[in-house]
């Protein structure tokens, strides 16, 4: 699949669905779940079910980041499974540390 910034996409097993931030050119495979993530605009396919190595699940709000591809992605809503590219899971991206002020 090819991931533009902006584009949106959904999880095809659970209520996960993230907003791309940084893509890189090239087909990525996201899933999550353990599934591929179809568009926003996709109707969801029957019959599959949440892989258990791949439910840790994703929190709204957070951005997920791969070193490997550079792909940024932006949880806008949560879910059971967890994001993965390939099948390699992706972790959420730690926040910048502020300046300490005096």
């Amino acid at each position: 699949m090819e991931l533009k910034p902006g584009s949106r996409w959904k999880s095809a097993v659970c209520d996960t669905e993230v907003v791309v931030v940084r893509a890189t050119a090239g087909d990525i495979a996201l899933e999550c779940g353990g599934h591929p993530m179809i568009t926003h605009a996709e109707a969801k396919p029957a019959g599959l079910t949440l892989a258990p190595d791949h439910a840790d699940g994703t929190q709204p709000g957070k951005r997920f980041a791969d070193e490997v591809t550079g792909l940024e992605v932006l949880a806008t809503k949560g879910g059971k499974g967890s994001l993965s590219i390939g099948g390699r899971a992706i972790g959420a991206k730690e926040a910048k540390k502020l300046p300490a002020s005096d």
